[in-house]
């Protein structure tokens, strides 16, 4: 495994990020990743070097199933091994009907969700706290002032942005220095090969002010590793149980035009490199140069999650790099 400092701050992490959002996770009535996978995963994660673990209070069903497994899961090891990620915006179902200052960014909320999150996983501090979404109804410096407090009160070590827009970044940057708050570190935006554009102006903006990104649905759920076939009308030829037979959006959200032109390469760097199209479009990300990239894996299998995992060992030129790169323009013109 490789490790890198997580962007401005001086914490190292594992190159790659584990993703927890599946465990506990029902679709269709059926369990996606159940206890004992789940703590098989987070066993294979470990053993491949990973030491970097994101999840959220709303990950699983009931809310918090993520966290509780990832914390029954530590009981028998050492906390500080492990740098550990959780979220809070939405509202949590696990206090029965939800109440009106049961979801957002305000002070009540967020004082209300740490502390369920610190017990769930069974530690007295988070190593990176993330905003999951902004919160248009709670003004930003209320949502930093208590974010600031949670840090020095050894509650939180660093705090994390997942998505928003770049200018609601920018604002929330400039708040922090205006006002002498603590600051984002870390983001957590949709990025990857396919899609990198949408969040371009978002990225810039991490770049500038050296902010690590942890991309989260890295793969394109899926697309990027090259299991999909293209139909003669354009759909999706998708194998059963993927995400793009369950997910009715999945032609529209994922499957575009730029999205067929950057797999296409990518599957040609990988017969290059002797790779899967998996591992090439990880790498990709792990390559950027403008800012720290520790892309978020979220693996149904151990043996899925060593193929992503042996993204480290491949290399890319920088002719390889730049024809990724490019085929996203290609698609553009």
């Amino acid at each position: 495994m490789e490790y890198t400092t997580l962007g401005n701050t001086g914490t190292t992490v594992s190159r790659l990020c584990f993703g927890t959002w599946r465990f506990g996770r029902e679709t269709g009535g059926v369990v996606e990743t159940d206890r004992d996978e789940a703590h098989d995963l987070l066993d294979a994660a470990s053993d491949h070097g990973i030491n970097f673990i994101d999840t959220a209070n709303v990950y699983g069903d009931p809310n918090g199933t993520s966290e509780k497994w990832i914390g029954e899961w530590l009981e028998d090891r050492s906390r500080e091994d492990y740098v550990i990620a959780s979220k809070v915006y939405f509202p949590f179902d696990g206090w029965g009907e939800p109440g009106p200052n049961d979801s957002g960014l305000g002070r009540k909320h967020i004082r209300a969700q740490i502390e369920g999150t610190l017990d769930r996983l069974g530690t007295d501090y988070l190593d990176l706290y993330y905003i999951h979404r902004w919160d248009e109804d709670t003004p930003i410096q209320e949502t930093l002032e208590t974010l600031t407090a949670l840090v020095d009160e050894g509650k939180v070590n660093y705090l994390g942005a997942s998505s928003m827009a770049a200018w609601q970044l920018t604002k929330a940057l400039w708040t922090s220095d205006i006002e002498g708050l603590q600051r984002f570190d870390v983001t957590q935006p949709m990025v990857n090969a396919a899609q990198y554009d949408t969040v371009a102006d978002y990225l810039e903006v991490c770049a500038d002010q050296d902010l690590a990104v942890c991309p989260y649905s890295p793969l394109g759920g899926g697309f990027l590793t090259g299991k999909y076939d293209r139909a003669d009308d354009g759909s999706v030829i998708a194998p059963d149980g993927s995400r793009g037979s369950l997910d009715d959006m999945f032609d529209e959200y994922y499957a575009t035009e730029q999205a067929w032109d950057v797999l296409e390469t990518v599957e040609d760097v990988a017969d290059e490199v002797d790779a899967s199209p998996a591992q090439v479009s990880l790498r990709w990300l792990m390559n950027q140069t403008e800012f720290t990239c520790i892309p978020i894996v979220g693996a149904r299998t151990p043996e899925q999650l060593e193929e992503n995992v042996g993204a480290v060992d491949v290399e890319l030129s920088d002719e390889q790099f730049d024809r990724i790169d490019g085929a996203r323009g290609e698609a553009e013109s």
